[in-house]
């Protein structure tokens, strides 16, 4: 059994720092006047409390560094328990949803994963909508460090291919990961402001800039109106466009080059996959549109398969209209569009190109070695031979990844969901992109009619596929806990 005390240390800390975070919310709805902030005062109160306390009932177990099992119980348990608290101000704040509504509603903020339970978001108080953007935010900070210093760490998924860029972080896990955050926190305030005044620029109002700049350079999707990016102008989108692609890009790669050094930014071949994936899917999802919506003009077609591609495959989840509406063809490849999700280290979701590139590459040697059974045949990614270890690790998580999306579409089915809602769904939510496909929970609805079992199902699908499966399957094992 694992000594608790550590990782009980670490979440009362983060906790806390949530609640401090509640304080901005508290002074929006203080400034709009709405008479909302008593929402956030009591909301901050409680958190900061009950996180001081579990800090410091675990302050006397605190070492200097964590062990992998201990790793692995604070992964999970941050994503965990900080929705729970997350969840207050919607419990008793003008939404007033109900514990199930209101930790689906936080899930998916801290996820990312921006699908939504509320309804009318166009006349929420400021500071709840405020609210949707930090818990998105402090997300998608979150994960970028989770994905460059716990992850490779912990071995799952293949993610321990990238401590070749300087962040072994064995035996020193809080220490580095201190010094990392402080960098990657740096450019993403930096992204997350140049993106507000973008916004401010293209005709929004500072208030939805700010917010929106949030959940876009985290890849979340949360917006402040129930049309989403439709309820602004084509100068917004083209602007989302940008930092979306931004956002999904590896942050170690910007942490390089404000360091002097711009060629690992332009040879990785990541990126370039990526960008090449994203153009290719613009490109045929820009002539479709063009095909058949004759009544589409050339720039908006365009701009519209743009927007929309871009925000699928980073898994931020914002629509500028009901692309459904396409036909079929569409639908299709907007499904698949967001199975590949963004790079590696970056705010972005879903499987992740570095993993297709790994399998390719491995699928190719095993090729070679059928045509030439005394060839010695070695995978490669970006000139380095790939081990075994790697390997395996990235098989086993395509397999753990189609194994779960098929146990959570199952699930949904069961709760008496048809099959394009269950298996849409449960790919929106392990994949952590947001809008699921159909009438329901497509891009012109929300999650709100689900029943509530279906809910806790996709609230479980957001955590297992933003923690990269294999280490929530880590936790479940009998052996995990009886070392």
């Amino acid at each position: 059994m694992p000594d608790l005390r550590p990782v009980g240390y670490v979440i009362g800390l983060l906790v806390a720092a949530l609640g401090l975070t509640m304080l901005a919310p508290l002074v929006a709805d203080l400034s709009a006047g709405n008479g909302q902030w008593p929402v956030f005062l009591e909301s901050a109160f409680l958190t900061i409390l009950s996180g001081g306390l579990i800090a410091l009932s675990c302050s006397n177990g605190v070492s200097q560094g964590l062990s992998i099992r201990q790793t692995f119980l604070l992964t999970t348990l941050v994503w965990s328990v900080l929705p729970l608290f997350g969840a207050i101000p919607f419990m008793i704040g003008a939404t007033q949803l109900d514990l199930t509504n209101a930790m689906f509603e936080a899930m998916s903020g801290l996820t990312t994963t921006g699908a939504t339970v509320v309804n009318g978001l166009d006349g929420l108080p400021e500071g709840i909508k405020l609210w949707r953007g930090i818990l998105q935010w402090l997300g998608g900070i979150g994960i970028i460090v989770v994905a460059m210093v716990f992850l490779p760490e912990l071995k799952v998924g293949g993610m321990q291919i990238f401590r070749s860029e300087g962040f072994d972080t064995f035996g020193k896990i809080l220490p580095r990961a201190t010094e990392i955050s402080s960098r990657i926190s740096v450019i993403y305030v930096s992204l997350t402001m140049a993106c507000a005044v973008a916004y401010a620029a293209a005709g929004m109002s500072s208030f939805d800039a700010m917010t929106h700049a949030m959940t876009t350079v985290a890849t979340g999707g949360m917006a402040n109106y129930d049309a989403s990016f439709g309820a602004f102008g084509a100068g917004a989108h083209y602007v989302a466009t940008l930092f979306m692609f931004l956002a999904a890009l590896p942050f170690v790669r910007y942490v390089q080059l404000i360091s002097g050094s711009a060629q690992p930014l332009w040879r990785d071949s990541q990126i370039r996959v990526f960008f090449i994936t994203l153009s290719v899917l613009v490109a045929v999802m820009t002539l479709w549109v063009w095909r058949t919506q004759t009544d589409v003009p050339l720039e908006q077609g365009f701009r519209e398969a743009l927007f929309n591609v871009t925000s699928i495959i980073s898994g931020t989840g914002f629509s500028s209209m009901d692309y459904t509406i396409w036909g079929p063809f569409a639908v299709t490849m907007f499904f698949f569009i967001g199975l590949i999700g963004g790079c590696a280290g970056s705010t972005a979701c879903s499987i992740k190109v570095f993993r297709y590139q790994l399998l390719f590459a491995s699928i190719k040697v095993q090729i070679r070695r059928i045509h030439s059974p005394h060839g010695l045949f070695t995978p490669r990614y970006e000139g380095r031979a790939v081990g075994d270890d790697i390997l395996s690790s990235v098989m086993a998580f395509f397999v753990a990844f189609i194994v779960s999306l098929g146990v959570f579409a199952i699930a949904l089915s069961m709760t008496g969901l048809d099959f394009v809602t269950s298996i849409s769904g449960a790919a929106a939510a392990l994949a952590n992109i947001g809008p699921g496909l159909g009438d329901e929970i497509g891009p012109a609805g929300n999650f709100w009619g689900l029943s509530a079992t279906a809910k806790w199902v996709l609230t479980v699908a957001m955590l297992v596929g933003r923690l990269e499966i294999m280490a929530v399957l880590t936790i479940l094992t009998w052996q995990f806990w009886r070392q």
